[in-house]
């Protein structure tokens, strides 16, 4: 039986991919036991190695907890101020002015450019030299500073994607009803762009999650990954352990971070539904503006 997108398989390509998908199970299962086997016979799945942490408070206590709540307080403060930066070089590189436009995509190339770990670097360097901020505080400073320029710059360009991509429609009609260009971006794109947005800003909410683990790797900020070096040296070099332990969470915060996302997604397209139904009739010719519950 044929598809649109492809023929049906004949009997020799039936046994060709039942090879391949024998081969490919068999090979997953070699490289499987190799690596079983090469931590087993480095004593890394021994139970006194993993013991601590199901046994004992006090890893979680002593490093894991603290070192959670610095990297999610790291990221909350990137991210509360590279969203408004980055609404608003997104906002400016859609301007008509060329005095608004051309800076702020100076800005917006500029630190996209760099990575993230040398803005880190030059921010600590910049508040050790200039500013009275204590040793203790000043490697949160710098992996925020470093986290905000560079997720504002790509949260711009986000926003200025997602605007660009409502129909002309929408302002035309903006217009027609006496709106001014700032009402219009504020109270009728904005507002509508945010559905489309949401599923990138929290991709980039878990780009930054990930990336204060640099902060802890050169600048000695007691993150969740930098963890790592002081539980091992204090029960007997369970490395495998300790990474595998952080690995589990940081993959629990960024599946709460990605499921809270496609739910408040599935309740904005919802609201918008719903609040279409509502809507009025219009007469033929009447320029129709929809706007979002949110802008309201």
């Amino acid at each position: 039986m044929s598809s649109v997108l492809y023929d049906a398989q004949g009997p020799r390509a039936k046994r060709r991919n039942i090879l391949y998908t024998v081969l490919f199970v068999l090979v997953a299962a070699v490289v499987v036991w190799w690596v079983y086997d090469g931590l087993a016979s480095k004593h890394q799945l021994d139970w006194i190695k993993w013991k601590p942490f199901f046994t004992s408070s006090q890893p979680w206590e002593t490093y894991l907890w603290p070192g959670l709540w610095n990297t999610l307080k790291a990221a909350f403060f990137a991210l509360i101020i590279a969203l408004p930066l980055g609404a608003l070089f997104g906002i400016g590189r859609l301007s008509d002015h060329r005095w608004m436009r051309a800076p702020s995509g100076v800005v917006v190339e500029f630190f996209r450019a760099i990575p993230v770990l040398i803005l880190m670097i030059i921010a600590n360097a910049m508040y050790s030299e200039y500013t009275s901020i204590s040793t203790d505080t000043r490697p949160l400073y710098a992996v925020i500073t470093g986290l905000v320029l560079y997720n504002a710059s790509v949260l711009a360009e986000i926003v200025r994607a997602g605007i660009q991509t409502l129909p002309q429609g929408q302002t035309d009609a903006a217009k027609a009803i006496g709106m001014r260009k700032g009402q219009t971006m504020v109270f009728v794109l904005l507002p509508q762009a945010v559905t489309a947005m949401l599923p990138a800003i929290v991709s980039q909410l878990v780009v930054i999650v990930k990336d204060t683990a640099l902060g802890g790797a050169m600048m000695t900020f007691p993150e969740l990954l930098a963890s790592v070096r002081p539980m091992s040296a204090n029960y007997g070099a369970n490395t495998i352990a300790c990474f595998t332990v952080i690995a589990l969470i940081y993959i629990a915060v960024n599946f709460s971070l990605t499921s809270f996302a496609s739910w408040l997604e599935r309740r904005l397209r919802q609201r918008k539904k719903s609040d279409g139904k509502k809507a009025a009739p219009t007469t033929v010719g009447e320029p129709v503006l929809v706007m979002d519950s949110t802008s309201a």
